[in-house]
């Protein structure tokens, strides 16, 4: 998904010979301020840094603040806007037809925590190589702030009372759905959100990244679990993350001496290095990893970080027959059978 650097390009390309401004899209329409906008630049820079062709990349959505923000990064992507909720099986059917694109959907806790739930959870066990970003808030911000179903309960916002329910929690589910990569970040967290961001797009399979990204318009109250203010007080990382592209000379920085250190190695030859910071987490161990989530949501802490991964499950191209080119680019003459084929089996069955 890189291209070698053009002769004489400018310093300020990458390997692709592209500037980060070919990564852009189009002006925001978002509230100023919204986590949404955070996560879509940190997309922009991940994938300059890794020297990705945008027109390898497909987008996908589906409906809400949330499924806007692929118009904002990408822009020589193709991309489509699908229903509320499913964007997974849009998804499923272009990457089966075309193995050779890497998916990015964007979606929200409405999109994909209510209406897409079962859409959800089944392109986590077809394994479908894809990143699956969730930019999460709590709230339907596009229909002015109902609680969804990711809001914690007892939350009370001005015009929607107090919310009775308990939340959904979208990292366990992606872990209990045996998805192969699973990670939370917050909007204010830049740095790691893009090293997640890097790892997941480098992974084979389904990679999902739940991402706190406060409403500022409607959910923002400093007690609120989905506002800045919460976030940045009960974050609790699992770890320091730092991506290795492939071919590049491993070097573990001074400030990781300290701690356990922990290589996870990717199938392209990337590694991704994990630096505990105190509790010697294991991320490829699912049973620990559902531990760690139910401790957090039983301490209110924010536990951000790559949380599960396995590279032993093969992605759903994977488990097919496909032949090398693209599904989409078939003629008639590659998928009709030769006359002779039709004879034997008329033969066989008459």
């Amino acid at each position: 998904m890189s291209a070698l650097p053009m002769a004489g390009a400018p310093a300020n390309v990458n390997l692709a010979g592209l500037t980060k401004n070919d990564y852009r899209g189009n002006p925001t329409t978002l509230c100023q301020g919204c986590g949404h906008n955070s996560i879509s630049n940190q997309i922009i820079s991940a994938m300059y840094e890794m020297n990705v062709l945008p027109e390898n990349v497909i987008k996908f959505s589906g409906i809400g603040c949330s499924s806007k923000s692929p118009t904002y990064f990408m822009n020589r992507s193709f991309g489509f806007n699908s229903l509320h909720g499913r964007m997974p099986s849009i998804a499923t059917g272009a990457l089966f037809g075309d193995h050779t694109l890497k998916g990015i959907g964007v979606s929200g806790d409405g999109d994909t925590a209510s209406i897409g739930m079962g859409q959800f959870k089944h392109v986590m066990r077809r394994n479908v190589n894809m990143v699956y970003i969730i930019e999460n808030n709590g709230v339907y911000g596009l229909t002015k702030g109902q609680f969804s179903a990711t809001a914690e309960k007892g939350l009370a916002l001005k015009k929607q009372g107090t919310n009775p329910y308990m939340p959904v929690d979208i990292c366990m589910e992606a872990v209990i759905s045996n998805a192969t990569f699973v990670a939370r970040s917050f909007a204010g967290n830049p740095k790691q959100v893009k090293e997640l961001l890097k790892a997941a797009f480098a992974h084979k399979g389904i990679a999902v990244l739940d991402i706190i990204s406060p409403c500022v318009t409607f959910n923002n109250q400093d007690n609120a679990y989905h506002s800045y203010a919460w976030g940045k007080d009960h974050e609790e990382p699992l770890h320091d993350i730092t991506y290795i592209a492939p071919r590049n000379e491993i070097m573990l920085e001074r400030e990781m001496n300290e701690g356990e250190i922990r290589e996870v190695a990717m199938h392209d030859g990337s590694v991704v290095i994990l630096k505990n910071l105190e509790k010697g987490y294991d991320p490829t161990n699912r049973f620990e990893a559902l531990r760690a989530l139910e401790e957090a949501q039983r301490n209110n802490w924010l536990a951000t970080g790559l949380i599960y991964i396995t590279e032993d499950k093969e992605a759903l191209v994977d488990t097919y027959n496909l032949v090398d080119t693209p599904l989409n680019r078939l003629t008639d003459a590659d998928l009709r059978p030769a006359p002779e084929m039709i004879n034997k089996i008329n033969a066989l069955m008459f």
